[in-house]
């Protein structure tokens, strides 16, 4: 455990990145269990590269990874899905996004608003005009929107999110991270919420 100086551990913390089917389930039933969790966007491409990993759905896992988000999509009311023509692809652009509506307390609605547009659209997040498009949806400046995606201090928050999670040992996405145990899939969510609740009943 962390030494915070006599100060109380963070709250929960959901990392998660928008171009990640089991993120969007999560993103959708995190407010049900875990309503106080703190969401953070990450740019899920460097968690993977800082931990020698890849997306499985580039890999041969995919066929089953997306046969199983199906069935999920599904199971949590959230289906079909439609996935975008290519997936995944770079989710830069809208890691960035997310980093700059965390500043402006509007992420959660940003993020649900691309991983919908994304899955039940099939949008591709990797293109700018899909970013703007969901961030209009979340009821963002179109313009203010697109000049945040290339600002020097906006990237400088998403690297510094990303490094937070890393930091804490995020190596995929969706995490949710309570007090110094991990929980890592969006079938631990439930675990995650268990676990809050114990720590503040203890």
């Amino acid at each position: 455990m962390h030494d915070h100086g006599g100060m109380p551990p963070p709250g929960p913390q959901f990392f998660f990145g928008a171009m990640s089917p089991y993120s969007w389930f999560a993103a959708e039933r995190i407010e049900g269990l875990l309503p106080q969790a703190r969401w953070r966007g990450v740019l899920a491409g460097a968690v993977f590269k800082a931990n020698g990993r890849t997306s499985w759905g580039l890999t041969d896992k995919r066929g089953p990874g997306i046969a199983d988000c199906e069935a999920r999509a599904e199971a949590h009311g959230l289906g079909p899905i439609l996935w975008p023509d290519p997936w995944p692809t770079s989710d830069l652009l809208v890691a960035r996004a997310m980093a700059h509506c965390e500043t402006r307390g509007s992420l959660r609605t940003f993020a649900l608003s691309a991983m919908r547009l994304a899955f039940r659209e099939g949008a591709d997040l990797g293109e700018r005009g899909a970013v703007i498009e969901a961030g209009r949806r979340a009821g963002l400046d179109p313009m203010e929107l697109d000049s945040a995606l290339d600002d020097p201090l906006v990237k400088q928050s998403l690297r510094e999110v990303t490094d937070e999670a890393l930091a804490l040992g995020v190596f995929g996405v969706p995490t949710v991270v309570i007090g110094g145990e991990l929980f890592w899939g969006d079938d631990r969510l439930e675990d995650a919420a268990l676990a809050h609740r114990g720590a503040l009943d203890a």
